[in-house]
């Protein structure tokens, strides 16, 4: 019998999706789930991108161009240029969705073999991404007990070597909700300018800050500019998970004509979500505000109650709509399975994403979760108080 590639055995599975069978299953048997599993809001999305989708009149739904269109590009650039950061539309390369930017910056700028060194707990797929490109990773480790900061650079300095191609983070991050300071974003602007490698930035949450801090973007450091790699998306940012639109971004004209090569061979992004995503453009600042409210009143709930459950530890998000809790369990892959297969308050459970597939370190997470507080506050509120009925359940067994 043939056998499949060794890539595709080691093709990590999803945290956040692989316990769907179970979901589905729980549903079939007439339970309610909440879904704290996964990062889709329930924010509606801007009336004008669904309207210029809806009012459209093509006749013809042809290709666009490989690097997506003119005038998207160019928006692109204009509403970056709001932050007080200066594009040409030629530095922006529109993809389907983040997710490919990320495997594009990959495959640019790595061969078979070579490192990207990411601090972990980070963003389930970049394992995939990096899988899929030949590309290891080289986990540091950021801690519950600091919040998630980034490590000392004296830990990264150690891990460098002839093989590192980029650093990889994700600010604000997914799945800790950190938000990286002015100066922590300039320690890592000096230390790749000093080696000589590529950083890239994961910057999807950008609108989404709390406290009254500010997102710092790599972009603002004309020094690392050659190395400087930005991935951008829609999909939180407007509540458009489903348009697939995203984009990377770099003054690095040989990196963007590879990246290019790459897109080729995809030949083009879809072109109802290009409309649509320029048209979310136009979204006012009101929506945002609105949004960020929510999603803290979200998230001071979400602690407030977490902190009340005996032996559970929380981290403190201070962006993006994510927190990472450390529970009173041994295995939280089999504590989550079991709040589907075996447990119900009222007809009712939660789906939580177990923390370990947001590691690189074998063991590490074992008894952590991802909670994505994307629900409105009452639902929220019921979806903690089954997890705390079912740790009492499930310590008790």
């Amino acid at each position: 019998m043939p056998s499949i590639s060794r890539k595709g055995q080691k093709m990590p599975e999803s945290p956040i999706r692989k316990l769907v069978p179970y979901a589905e299953a729980a549903k079939s048997r007439g339970v309610h789930v909440y879904h704290l599993n996964i990062g889709q809001p329930d924010i509606k999305t801007p009336q004008v991108a669904l309207d210029a989708v809806k009012n459209n009149n093509i006749e013809v739904l042809a290709y666009s161009r490989t690097e997506g269109s003119e005038t998207y590009r160019s928006k692109i650039a204009a509403y970056f240029h709001k932050l007080g950061i200066e594009l040409d539309p030629a530095e922006i390369l529109v993809t389907t969705g983040g997710s490919e930017a990320l495997s594009f910056a990959m495959g640019s700028i790595a061969d078979f073999g070579d490192e990207i060194i990411i601090p972990e707990p980070f963003y389930a797929n970049y394992n995939g991404f990096a899988t899929a490109m030949g590309v290891t990773v080289v986990p540091i480790v950021s801690r519950i007990e600091e919040n998630f900061a980034l490590p000392p650079i004296e830990e990264f300095e150690k891990l460098i070597g002839p093989k590192t191609k980029a650093i990889l983070i994700c600010n604000p991050g997914n799945p800790t909700g950190y938000l990286y300071s002015e100066e922590e974003i300039k320690k890592l602007a000096q230390l790749v300018l000093r080696h000589d490698i590529f950083l890239i930035a994961d910057e999807v949450y950008r609108e989404f800050t709390y406290d009254g801090k500010s997102h710092h973007s790599i972009l603002h450091y004309k020094e690392i500019e050659e190395q400087a790699m930005v991935v951008d998306s829609v999909s939180k940012r407007y509540s458009m998970c489903g348009a697939r639109i995203g984009c990377l971004i770099s003054r690095n004209a040989e990196v963007i004509q590879t990246a290019l090569k790459f897109a080729q061979a995809r030949l083009s992004p879809p072109t109802y979500a290009q409309i649509a995503s320029e048209a979310a453009l136009e979204t006012p600042q009101s929506y945002f505000d609105e949004v960020k409210e929510e999603y803290v009143a979200r998230r001071n709930l979400l602690i407030r109650e977490l902190e009340q459950i005996d032996g559970v530890k929380v981290a403190r998000p201070q962006g993006a709509f994510y927190c990472i809790a450390e529970l009173p369990v041994a295995d939280a892959d089999h504590f989550a399975q079991w709040l589907l297969e075996s447990f119900n308050l009222e007809n009712e459970t939660v789906m939580v994403a177990p923390a370990a597939g947001f590691y690189a370190s074998k063991g590490l997470g074992k008894n952590q979760i991802r909670i994505a507080y994307v629900l409105e506050k009452e639902s929220l509120k019921k979806a903690v108080n089954i997890l705390r009925e079912g740790l009492k359940q499930y310590g008790s067994r």
